[in-house]
């Protein structure tokens, strides 16, 4: 076997490249068997290849494209959706579509849910919230003490007729009754607050509350609702959540609050 060496130009951009060319001597026309060798300037290789008879063969990348695009939707899902909008848009009653009554249902019942919930709001009454004033009569009284720190006293407070004493007194009674009206427990009782002293250099004030009771729960009002220890730390609790900058000279300190029952 003899290996002829032969160089050769590629005629489409002009590289040279050996060829190898093995002639083997036999008893037929001495055929020669090339082995070729690939320029540096060939081009790339095609996305296709040949197959086993011959075909081309998709590459790797073609067909997970197209794998990809035929997940988007199948046939059967195309069907289905088209179907689905064929029927929404399909004429039911003049020319109202199948949609326009499903959004119109849906507004009809958030609209009841609505108009529901404000006549129960409406109807609904606490019977706790319904009593007769008229029928309240029955008085229960407390009397005590506190201190004003924040005022100066002066001579004029000993003596109640003044303007002063007058001045200071309508305050307090407007600081306690709003204090005891404002109470949900107490509120509907509640009737008056006086202040009928102030003694002391350390400005001392006394005062009575109050309460009107119906004669038929009089007994279970005295011993619960209307007790000493209810009116007291509900006067008590006032006190501590007041500001004593913005009380001023109003300002009750809280330690000093004195009460007892008025029998």
């Amino acid at each position: 076997m003899d290996i002829e060496l032969q160089t050769k130009t590629n005629g489409n951009h002009g590289a040279t490249y050996l060829s190898k060319e093995q002639v083997t001597a036999g008893n037929g026309d001495g055929a020669a068997n090339r082995i070729t060798d690939v320029g540096e300037n060939d081009g790339l290789l095609s996305a296709q290849t040949s197959g086993c008879n011959g075909g081309t063969v998709a590459s790797d990348h073609a067909v997970e494209t197209q794998i990809n695009l035929e997940k988007i939707y199948t046939p059967q899902e195309t069907s289905a959706m088209c179907r689905i909008k064929g029927e929404l848009n399909e004429v039911i009653f003049w020319r109202v579509k199948l949609w326009m009554a499903i959004i119109f249902l849906f507004f009809l019942i958030f609209a009841v849910i609505i108009i529901s919930m404000i006549l129960c709001s409406v109807i609904h009454e606490d019977k706790d919230e319904i009593f007769d004033p008229s029928t309240f009569k029955v008085p229960q009284c407390f009397n005590g003490s506190f201190q004003l720190p924040n005022l100066v006293f002066t001579e004029e407070l000993f003596t109640m007729s003044s303007n002063e004493s007058q001045t200071l007194a309508g305050e307090l009674k407007e600081k306690l009754a709003d204090l005891y009206r404002s109470s949900p427990a107490l509120g509907r009782y509640f009737s008056k607050a006086d202040i009928y002293a102030f003694r002391n250099q350390s400005l001392m004030a006394d005062y009575q509350l109050t309460f009107l009771m119906p004669a038929d729960h009089q007994d279970q009002l005295r011993n619960v609702t209307l007790s000493r220890e209810m009116v007291y730390n509900v006067f008590r609790q006032f006190l501590y959540d007041q500001e004593p900058d913005e009380s001023g000279q109003m300002y009750i300190d809280p330690v000093s609050l004195k009460m007892f029952l008025n029998h």
